[in-house]
Formats: structure tokens, sequence, C-alpha cells
């Protein structure tokens, strides 16, 4: 069989050739080869969408980059909040006064505010009694 027929004909006529010389029409699906002018205008207009696309991820990265240098303060204001929730207090480092009890052995740690914040038995090296003279002069 010739691979096509009615080459020198234009449309219209190739497909009256074509019908009148066929046993049947049918309709079937298959393949249909693009020409090269075709390929070639799809690849334009891919190169086209691509170079979209490329400026579009460009122009989000660059929001998420905004989004995420907001987001990240709140977070750690977050986080902190969160686990002062939890734990009920937070951590701090400040100067506390240290109290002897002879009577009981106890040793207690009060902050700036009165409260006692550590209390523990007295240990044998702290067992001996100081003598703190105040006179009320800067001596």
């Amino acid at each position: 069989m010739d691979r096509i027929l009615g080459l020198e004909l234009a449309g219209p006529q190739r497909v009256q050739l074509l019908e009148a010389n066929c046993e049947k029409i049918e309709e079937i699906g298959y393949m249909k080869q693009f020409s090269p002018d075709e390929i070639n205008s799809m690849k334009d207009e891919l190169s086209e969408v691509a170079i979209s696309i490329n400026d579009i991820e460009i122009e989000r990265k660059e929001a998420m980059k905004a989004f995420k240098l907001q987001v990240e303060p709140l977070k750690t204001v977050k986080t902190t909040l969160l686990k002062n929730i939890k734990t009920k207090a937070e951590y701090v480092r400040e100067n506390c006064y240290k109290f002897v009890d002879f009577d009981d052995r106890m040793v207690g740690y009060y902050n700036s505010e009165g409260l006692l914040i550590e209390a523990r038995p007295m240990r044998p090296d702290e067992g001996q009694r100081t003598i703190n003279l105040k006179t009320g002069t800067n001596d």
C-alpha cells in the first residue's frame, strides 16, 4: 500500500478522491503527527510559558521570604509564651539572699520580693555561726 494517497490534490479534492475510492468510512482513533511548523509554534509557546512560570516562582519565593521574616519573631514569642503557660513559671538568674536557721538546721534563699525560693538542710560547713557586727558607721 502507498504511504500517501492523493498528495498532488488540495484538501477538499483529496477528501473527495478518498471517499469515492474507499470500501467504507469508519471513525477510529490514532496519533496524528504534527507538522514542523506546528512543532516550532508549540516550542515557542512552551518557552514563553516556562519564562512566565519562572518569573512567578521567583515572585513566590520572595513573597515567602517576606512572610517568613514576619512570622519568625511571632513564632519565638509563641514558643516562649507556651512554655511559660505550661510551666507556670520562668527561669531567671538574680541575686538571692541566703539565711541560715541554726535552730532547725535549714538554709533558705529569698528573692528581692522576700519570697522563699529554695530551702535545704544545712551542710556541715554551714554549721559554724558567724558574728556580724553592724555598728551603723561606714567602717
